[in-house]
């Protein structure tokens, strides 16, 4: 037997997968990678489903805090917002699912390593530049994309070999993760039409408002209204209580990997609120020239994840520079949350660089005099002065 390791969601796609390389004569041992997307009903059925396949054996790999340590800590780090909009929800741990399933393959000498993505994606990339870089040696295959399958072509193969499950198409797409929920239908294939309010997974609950207080600690979440846990709990809990106002609702636009031009809804609740009350913190604590180098780099980490390049060395140079910033981003946030949308109110920080006792903006200076104002803007000035004294004519 051909031992082979496939990445395995219980749908369509991995589903012709597991039965068709099943029936080539592979050894398919089927892997699921939760980050933070499953409950443990959801995990049951995908499992009842793989065996239904054909396949070897199943297995679900859980990787949720491997996701957080690895890379959301980053994202926060970086205030990251892939074209100021999207919070990376499904490309990040599209990184770390590819990781733990390679991993997974070597542990049990599996020669190949197959997934269901089609030829027209991100993921196909993604899931390939890991499997080569960290498994040479393991053979790929994408039965989806090298068959160029359509729908109804899956479904009439799979009811040939008597696995007859409810394959209609769902009307959104719902793809659900820690740090948020991508949504895609009908009106993400547009450039005009937005999602309808039912397309989101999670509704208004909650009217009126009420105030989170967030806690940083050298640039990571420990606590939510002073009670302290680990950074996985908050992030659940910031999204249980925020989503209830139907919080983090946007549709992302950007460019793919393969060139073309991509519209996604998602919501993100807990992602959104933590991305800007830290960035507020910042804000307070950080010089001027941290944050500015700071968004450099953050965009170039944000781009360079999503587009699958996690293993570049650089990534982990940019993860440096990112956790030494944050030494001082130290303190309380507080937000408020109302039906779809959030106030963030303000802060208090021992390193509040507000509070330097040196002026109060557009009021008072007591760090200087009037003389000593007048001359640092006569210099700051010079240079430019120079340059239109001397170039006026032309």
């Amino acid at each position: 037997m051909k031992k082979l390791v496939l990445a395995y969601s219980g749908g369509l796609d991995t589903s012709y997968c597991a039965t068709s390389l099943s029936k080539e004569g592979y050894e398919v041992h089927a892997a699921s990678v939760d980050t933070g997307g499953f409950s443990k009903e959801e995990l049951q059925n995908i499992e009842s489903k793989a065996l239904e396949m054909g396949v070897a054996s199943y297995q679900n790999i859980e990787a949720t805090n491997s996701y957080y340590d690895k890379v959301i800590k980053y994202l926060i780090f970086g205030n990251v917002l892939k074209n100021n909009t999207y919070p990376l929800s499904v490309s990040a741990e599209r990184i770390i699912q590819a990781i733990e399933l390679i991993k997974f393959a070597k542990e049990i000498d599996a020669q190949y390593i197959a997934h269901g993505s089609t030829g027209a994606g991100n993921d196909q990339v993604r899931f390939d530049m890991i499997f080569q870089i960290l498994a040479p040696h393991i053979q790929i295959i994408t039965p989806i994309r090298d068959q160029k399958l359509t729908r109804k072509e899956e479904i009439d193969y799979l009811k040939s070999n008597g696995i007859d499950s409810s394959w209609e198409k769902a009307k959104y797409s719902v793809n659900k993760g820690l740090w948020g929920t991508s949504v895609g239908g009908d009106e993400t294939l547009t450039s005009k039409n937005p999602l309808p309010e039912e397309a989101y997974p999670s509704q208004l609950h909650k009217k009126g408002s009420e105030t989170l207080i967030l806690s940083f600690e050298a640039g990571e979440l420990i606590a939510v209204n002073n009670k302290k846990n680990d950074a996985v709990t908050l992030i659940k809990q910031i999204n249980h209580i925020a989503s209830a106002y139907a919080i983090g609702r946007d549709i992302h636009v950007g460019d793919t990997i393969v060139g073309l031009k991509g519209r996604v809804g998602f919501e993100a609740s807990a992602a959104l609120v933590i991305i800007k009350a830290h960035h507020l913190l910042e804000k307070h604590t950080l010089t001027k020239w941290q944050q500015q180098h700071k968004e450099f780099l953050s965009s170039y980490y944000g781009m360079h994840l999503h587009e699958g390049q996690y293993l570049d060395p650089v990534m982990r140079d940019i993860e440096a520079f990112l956790e030494s910033s944050q030494k001082l981003v130290s303190g309380d946030v507080f937000v408020k949350l109302k039906p779809y949308h959030f106030e963030l109110e303000g802060i208090e920080s021992p390193n509040d660089l507000m509070n330097s006792g040196f002026g109060s903006y557009g009021e008072y200076n007591s760090g200087w005099s009037a003389d000593e104002a007048k001359g640092f803007i006569k210099l700051l000035a010079n240079s430019q002065k120079i340059h239109h004294l001397t170039n006026s004519k032309l």
